[in-house]
């Protein structure tokens, strides 16, 4: 039996005394905090979503096999597993809000390096960007639960909604910019480079509040009040938890979905007679849904009794699209983009959701966010190189397809735990 989580009363007055504190109206200086805090989460999905719709393209151009291909598609979603464990290291140096505008000029850089010409700066500049985006990855629900915990399921929705619109943006713009400039795929991916670094310059007025003080500054401080900063867990702790467990193999199981469709569906589309541009646009449209079902996922997961109500009906959406494209992928494209869609979106929303509603505080928040999306995203990684290695062995995508259906299952058990309405680490 797990210890019940303690509380120290000092540690609470300050973490509560955490707002945004710049000279100005509260109402304006949230707004703006919003506003950044929405820009970056609309670039965490960017880098990924843009390289889809192009990723024939990238595999002609640069010789690369399928197993190249889908190893492409893969390094980011291992780097989001594999760096989110550094996250909390960094975090307690430079502190969350100075870690994610670094996250966001790295981010920045990767972008540009990847279109450099050659295939090591092609790798290196998607690990580079990946490792970026997984430290923000960690750092969003961790900033939800302690900037805006009075509005974390507003906060949630709009997390949720700001990565979707990212991945459908980039998803459906590349090949209509590739028509309409004359450009190569190189130069239309680099200039995904611009928003992120318009999201670095919007984050730059978080760092000038006052709060915003070194991480050991304000230990110092707690120390002199005669209190102690309230003990994040150690990741060996959540490891023994069932409810960390669940929250983590949901996360990484709907990801693995994920990204498995982000990363194939144009290719799996055109294989099936569809043109590339409306390949392309076919993963754009299905983020639309996508974007109205996270958004909503916060209040349904809130609202929806039981509790597993919301997670199965993400689970009957998601396999309704998967058998559409078992059965007719192009002459039934819409419904089942759309059914796709609202199932995605609602299993990401629900999922981040979890890491949320399951920390009884932003420290807990910010470890079950590592440890969720760390090993989540490792999990996660299987999907698009898994469906890359099926599809050539197999030849075709019935066999993939019918995969992601069995991933379904496992998907939905680990929602019964998930759902449940319980802290990690707390007593039974």
């Amino acid at each position: 039996m797990n210890s019940p989580v303690t509380h120290q009363a000092p540690a609470a007055r300050l973490s509560a005394s955490r707002q945004p504190s710049l000279p100005g109206p509260a109402g304006v200086r949230t707004v703006q905090a919003a506003f950044a805090f929405g820009l970056a989460a609309l670039n965490l999905r960017i880098a990924v979503a843009s390289l889809s719709p192009v990723l024939t393209e990238v595999q002609h151009d640069e010789h690369l096999s399928s197993f190249g291909a889908g190893a492409l598609s893969t390094v980011p979603v291992v780097c989001f597993g594999a760096f989110a464990f550094l996250a909390p290291r960094l975090t307690r140096r430079f502190g969350p809000h100075h870690l994610l505008w670094y996250a966001l000029l790295a981010l920045t850089g990767g972008i540009v390096l990847r279109s450099v010409p050659g295939v090591l700066a092609l790798f290196g500049g998607t690990l580079i960007a990946g490792a970026a985006i997984a430290v923000g990855n960690v750092l969003m629900p961790h900033l939800i639960k302690h900037d805006f915990a009075g509005r974390a399921g507003l906060m949630l929705g709009c997390y949720s909604l700001a990565l979707s619109g990212g991945a459908a943006l980039a998803a459906g713009v590349v090949v209509p910019l590739e028509s309409a400039t004359g450009w190569g795929w190189r130069q239309v991916l680099a200039l995904w480079a611009i928003p992120s670094l318009i999201a670095a310059l919007a984050w730059l007025p978080e760092l000038l509040v006052p709060d915003r003080r070194s991480p050991n500054r304000r230990r110092q401080e707690l120390v002199k009040q005669g209190g102690a900063d309230t003990a994040a867990p150690t990741l060996r702790a959540l490891w023994r938890d069932r409810t960390a467990w669940a929250v983590t193999l949901y996360m990484g199981l709907q990801s693995l979905g994920y990204y498995a469709i982000l990363s194939w569906l144009p290719t799996l589309l055109r294989d099936h007679g569809m043109s590339d541009s409306q390949a392309g646009w076919m993963l754009s449209f299905s983020s639309f849904p996508g974007m109205a079902a996270s958004f909503a996922a916060p209040w349904l997961q809130q609202r929806l009794r039981p509790a597993f109500v919301a997670p199965l009906a993400a689970t009957l959406l998601c396999a309704t699209g998967f058998v559409g494209l078992l059965t007719s992928p192009v002459s039934g494209a819409y419904p089942w983009m759309t059914a796709l869609g609202l199932g995605q979106g609602l299993a990401i929303g629900l999922a981040l959701g979890y890491i949320v509603a399951r920390s009884p505080d932003a420290h807990h928040t910010g470890r079950l966010s590592t440890m969720a999306q760390g090993i989540g995203y490792l999990i996660a990684c299987l999907g698009p190189l898994g469906l890359g290695l099926l599809h050539s062995a197999s030849g075709g995508w019935s066999l993939p397809v019918a995969v992601l259906l069995a991933v379904l299952v496992a998907q939905t058990v680990a929602a019964f735990g998930a759902s449940r309405d319980r802290h990690v680490l707390a007593s039974s």
